[in-house]
């Protein structure tokens, strides 16, 4: 479980020039809960900043989860380690596939909090800046594996450790990484989101429905 205090750095387009994207590991316990709609609430963290929140945070973006086992495979890429909390995620699991996860799927973490999958996390400036690598956001978007935005379900506090587990999985085959894929460099895909209907970021829902409106593209194809 990771959180981040506002930092003022050279590489983002924030007005003030602050991020929040620099994360570090907690033990908490942290309580979560739904922050607000984007462009006013910020992480569902509680005492995790998103400082940019034009294009963060929100009910739908509360929390942003990474697989460790992503992390690690970026470290033997990248040839550096990658502390839990290196991409500007709250949660680092072990054992899950996030961007395998369904558009949807609900997760229960510790006793009381319930999240629920929106989306996969698109790259930006801000996040090329703070990896410090060339052309990181070319090399992050072909990776094809994003992680995952979740909104709150149910609300309550977290602690590092506490298991994942999934309680819900919808009835269709919308992944993070294919919703990711169809946001990105496969447009053509666009249609295919709609099968996972209002569970999915509105953002994306709204760029589905107009491609398929535009091109006349039904979601079987």
């Amino acid at each position: 479980m990771n959180i981040g205090r506002p930092k003022a750095v050279p590489y983002t387009d924030q007005p003030e020039g602050l991020t929040g994207i620099d994360k570090r590991p907690v033990d908490g316990p942290v309580r979560v809960a739904a922050p607000g709609p984007k462009g006013v609430g910020g992480s569902g963290l509680a005492g995790d900043a998103v400082c940019e929140t034009r294009h963060h945070g929100g009910d739908d973006q509360a929390v942003y989860a990474v697989a460790r086992e992503d992390l690690d495979a970026w470290e033997r890429e990248l040839g550096r380690p990658l502390a839990n909390g290196a991409f500007g995620e709250n949660l680092t699991t072990e054992g899950i596939d996030v961007s395998g996860a369904l558009i949807g799927e609900r997760w229960g973490i510790g006793e009381e909090v319930v999240l629920e999958v929106t989306s996969g996390r698109i790259p930006c400036r801000t996040f090329q800046g703070h990896m410090g690598e060339q052309g990181w956001v070319k090399r992050f978007t072909q990776r094809g594996a994003p992680g995952a935005y979740l909104r709150v379900i149910r609300p309550g506090e977290i602690r590092a450790g506490d298991p994942v587990r999934i309680v819900h999985r919808p009835d269709h085959e919308v992944t993070v990484a294919l919703q990711f894929r169809a946001v990105t460099t496969e447009r053509t895909l666009l249609p295919r989101l709609l099968a996972a209907g209002e569970a999915l970021h509105p953002e994306a829902l709204a760029e589905a429905r107009q491609w398929t409106e535009k091109y006349g593209v039904s979601s079987a194809s």
